[in-house]
């Protein structure tokens, strides 16, 4: 599974989830969030977030 973490805090944006408490519904693509979108935890824009590639057994999301 993609996810996307901050470099700055440690958020990790998991598609499957979505952001609830931004409006993002889940299963959005990280591709997809408006540009306008920031980090729920430390209000970082979309260009301070890596991709990361985990295996979903390896992960409690």
């Amino acid at each position: 599974m993609l996810i996307h973490v901050c470099e700055l805090c440690g958020y990790e944006y998991v598609p499957a989830n979505g952001d609830i408490d931004s409006g993002i519904e889940e299963n959005t693509d990280f591709e997809d969030l408006p540009d306008s979108w920031v980090c729920p935890l430390c209000g970082a824009s979309k260009e301070d977030f890596t991709e990361e590639n985990v295996e979903d057994d390896d992960r409690d999301l």
